[in-house]
């Protein structure tokens, strides 16, 4: 029933957008509803930020989109069979991580996502805050369901920064780069991170939840504290309003491609085009994984896309997870 509403409101809307003007009686009849019926979804439409004006003479006229990240505005610019063909929606919500969680474990398709404007409960990696004002960034969650082995999950976060690392370049005149293991950064300054969770037994992952946070058009006064000085979004960047929704289209078009090929032909197939974008290979580092306080030069990563840190005395530790600073790019000093 409400994937039924969903797809009528988008008709609407479609026809909408490509008539000047229409009547509510024949939008009736091309959709064999009742003029009621088109009323009510006209008005969740304006509802939902539509600006749509009607008189009696000339019907129901198109003015405006909406800004929020709707299901029917981003369904239309999906190239994808499987990633955001079901979308679940929410205005203010407290962690998109924890409904997807929930939806994965009842069952949920590979692709859904999970989208909110604003989040209360908002989290990064190692449990830090997520700050997420309304409007202002991407906030969504993507379940997936990969045969893999637990120990592979590492490459999912490196996927996903490849893919939207590519869907920035698309539509921004920005360069992106991205730090072991998930952040995306902006002249070194991170504007989005990446999560990955997941529900596994010995031998193979039973699903993965893959969270994306992206400040987008979020000014500096609302980065959290500890990110001041060393956050960033793209209207910080580039002085103007990104579409949220383009950016949406673009990262999950190009999520699955890279997605597929990786199943296809294993990680070496991506590797290449990720160190097109990593900054953290080559640097000097130091990082903070647990109880330990590892610096050297950050040699490679594995096969598993686990970094590979060389010290000074030539000890070369696998870091599986941590927090890594960058002490010098060029790795020299």
């Amino acid at each position: 029933m409400i994937i039924k509403i969903f797809r009528m409101r988008e008709l609407i809307l479609n026809i909408l957008q490509q008539e000047k003007h229409i009547s509510g009686e024949n939008l009736g009849k091309r959709l064999n509803i009742s003029r009621t019926a088109v009323w009510k979804h006209i008005n969740e439409l304006r509802r939902r930020g539509y600006k749509i004006e009607s008189s009696p003479r000339s019907g129901y006229s198109f003015i405006k989109n909406t800004s929020l990240l709707l299901p029917e505005e981003i369904s239309p610019g999906l190239q994808t069979s499987v990633m955001g063909k079901h979308i679940k929606y929410y205005r203010e919500i407290s962690s998109t991580q924890d409904i997807a969680a929930r939806m994965a474990h009842e069952g949920a398709a590979e692709g859904t996502i999970v989208i909110a404007e604003t989040q209360s409960k908002g989290r990064g990696r190692m449990g830090r805050q997520w700050v997420s004002p309304f409007e202002g960034g991407i906030y969504l969650s993507l379940i997936l369901r990969p045969k893999l082995l637990p120990s592979q999950i590492m490459q999912i976060p490196l996927i996903a920064g490849l893919a939207l690392a590519r869907a920035i370049t698309h539509i921004l005149p920005l360069q992106p780069a991205i730090k072991w293991p998930n952040d995306i950064t902006i002249g070194r300054k991170k504007v989005a991170g990446i999560l990955t969770e997941m529900s596994s037994e010995i031998d193979g992952v039973n699903y993965i939840i893959l969270g994306v946070g992206i400040n987008v058009n979020t000014p500096a006064t609302l980065l959290a504290e500890q990110t001041a000085g060393i956050g960033t979004s793209f209207i910080g960047e580039c002085g103007k309003y990104t579409s949220r929704v383009r950016l949406v289209q673009s990262f999950l078009n190009e999520f699955e491609l890279i997605y597929q090929k990786y199943l296809d032909s294993g990680f070496g197939s991506i590797r290449k085009d990720w160190q097109v974008y990593d900054t953290t290979i080559g640097a000097r580092v130091r990082v903070k994984s647990g109880n330990r306080n590892i610096e050297g030069r950050a040699i490679d990563i594995d096969d598993n896309g686990f970094l590979l840190v060389k010290t000074d005395k030539g000890s070369i530790n696998r870091i599986i997870n941590g927090d890594v600073f960058i002490i010098d790019p060029a790795g020299l000093n």
